[in-house]
């Protein structure tokens, strides 16, 4: 701005001594970690009073921008969008010589705020008084802007970062209980192996599957998933995971079973939660697979003739009804050398460039082609196809399969 005056002798030490007031007294409100309407008021006090500015408007951006600070002015501020001539400024300029309307022309000066090349604010101030009216006052002004601002930005910043990792730590523990919400060991003996893969959408998933030993001929085994993702999809499922082995310890009863998860979940499920799933109970003595379908992807069972059912009995999803509309437990003879493929809706919901779905058809195709890759190799293959299918490198929501081999 060359056509600012200089300041006399006399003009700048007093500015300076002014200056260096504002600063002690700023520097020791920040000090003392006092609250940002705290800094504000003693920022306004020192221009107001000190400069005798009669006219000031301080827009902050937060977000958006917002005005913190104004007085002198009937325009208000609060209630205004900064004009896009005054958000391209990077000096201090007259209005005069700005393309902005009348009502902005009552502030003379327009004074940004800068730091590390990003505008932090833009001051908007009336006249000085005309003893200070020079760019050694604008620049008083500019610094203890700068200064406050700064400093509230580090505190933005740093209350920001706390809360980050106050949130980082509560999801890492939550991954960790959720990691043991799974099954340490799944068996592979004389009778069946079993093969579980999980890929989170995001550090906490809402899907989960389970293996549990009834007695020496009878194992449970389940996939589920949450409606939602995160924390709270990851503390239903833990819900639904102690409920379940609490449950199994009273009765092996699937319709009681899947009764009494039903009725838990939907006392405990909140913000309209609701879980698919599908449990089974295999009898390794007469091979017969007992199942319920509660409105999870029907789980593939593929025999040596590469024929296929599709395990569709069972009843609504868990946690939206009271008491169950209906149940119906499925019973079906697995024959030996058979392949049942349970897995969650991200498994087929993916997409390839024309909007076509890989679907139950495609995993049906691949399992056909591939039944007699080792358990960990069908799994890695099939999730290797869908990512080849849809072209990306990440999934849109978590992936769960659970393969049994019946031998």
């Amino acid at each position: 701005m060359s056509d600012l005056v200089a300041p006399n002798i006399q003009q700048e030490l007093n500015l300076k001594k002014l200056e260096l007031s504002a600063l002690l007294e700023i520097t020791q409100a920040i000090n003392d970690n006092l609250p940002e309407e705290a800094l504000y008021k003693i920022y306004r006090f020192t221009l107001l009073a000190q400069l005798q500015i009669n006219r000031l408007a301080l827009f902050v951006h937060d977000e958006k921008w917002d005005c913190k600070v104004s007085f002198g002015t009937d325009l208000e501020p609060a209630k205004q969008h900064l004009p896009e001539a005054i958000l391209e400024l990077k000096e201090i300029t007259r209005t005069s010589k700005l393309s902005v309307d009348k009502k902005w022309r009552n502030f003379e000066i327009v004074i940004p705020i800068l730091h590390n090349g990003k505008v932090l604010a833009f001051v908007m101030i009336g006249k000085i008084q005309p003893y200070y009216t020079n760019i050694e006052a604008l620049n008083f002004v500019q610094t203890v802007s700068n200064i406050m601002l700064v400093a509230i930005e580090n505190h933005r910043m740093a209350r920001q970062r706390l809360a980050q990792e106050s949130i980082r730590k509560e999801i890492e523990i939550a991954r960790e209980v959720q990691s043991m919400l799974f099954p340490k060991k799944l068996p592979n003996d004389k009778d069946v192996a079993i093969h579980a893969s999980y890929i989170p959408h995001s550090s906490i998933g809402g899907d989960y599957y389970d293996y549990i030993e009834i007695d020496k001929d009878q194992f449970l085994f389940c996939v589920a998933d949450v409606s939602g993702k995160g924390v709270p999809a990851s503390l239903l499922m833990s819900n639904f995971q102690a409920g379940l082995r609490t449950i199994l310890r009273q009765t092996a009863d699937l319709n009681t079973v899947v009764s009494e998860l039903n009725h838990l979940i939907y006392r405990n499920a909140i913000a309209e939660k609701f879980i698919t799933t599908f449990v089974a109970i295999f009898n390794r003595s007469t091979r017969e697979l007992s199942y319920v379908n509660a409105g999870h992807n029907a789980p593939i069972l593929l025999y040596e003739n590469d024929t296929h059912d599709l395990l569709n009995d069972g009843c609504t999803m868990l946690g939206v009804f009271d008491v169950l509309p209906f149940m119906n437990v499925g019973k079906i003879h697995v024959p030996h050398n058979a392949v049942l493929l349970c897995y969650t809706d991200g498994l087929t919901e993916v997409f390839d460039e024309d909007e076509s779905e890989f679907g139950i058809e495609g995993t049906i195709d691949f399992l056909q082609k591939n039944r007699f890759l080792s358990s960990k190799m069908l799994h890695l293959q099939l999730l290797d196809a869908i990512n080849l299918y849809n072209e990306e490198s990440t999934f849109s929501d978590d992936i769960t399969l659970l393969s049994c081999r019946f031998k």
